[in-house]
């Protein structure tokens, strides 16, 4: 079994840049896939980003390419999400997630084992 702890949202200004962190319980942290969804109120949770176990491969949400990176340090059982250049539209509440699938499951939330409790990103304008 797998314990998330997210950290390291909170109040930023568009154009800043923030970096998320998932700690992660347990000695098989290598042997899950990991990703990030954000939620809004109302809407459905979505992909923002996956990473494999080993951390070669990663896969991003369109509309994030190029703002967000997704990385992870196993030694230390963490997960990261570095987002750049944020925008009001990424305000959400992020969760990271761990689970075994591949693609293309690994984008639906529903495939995922555990979760964490989630931060929240407000990016003001």
């Amino acid at each position: 079994q797998v314990q998330l702890v997210e950290s390291g949202g909170g109040l930023v200004q568009a154009g800043d840049s923030l970096r998320l962190t998932c700690a992660a319980s347990g000695r098989t942290f290598s042997t899950y896939t990991m990703g990030w969804f954000r939620q809004t109120p109302g809407k459905e949770r979505e992909f923002v980003a996956w990473i494999s176990g080993s951390g070669e491969i990663t896969d991003y949400k369109d509309s994030v390419k190029g703002r967000f990176v997704i990385s992870r340090d196993n030694a230390k059982n963490t997960l990261y999400l570095q987002i750049y250049s944020l925008k009001p539209e990424d305000t959400a509440i992020y969760y990271c997630a761990a689970g075994i699938y591949g693609s293309p499951w690994y984008r639906v939330s529903r495939k995922y084992d555990y979760w964490g409790q989630g931060t929240q990103v407000t990016v003001s304008s």
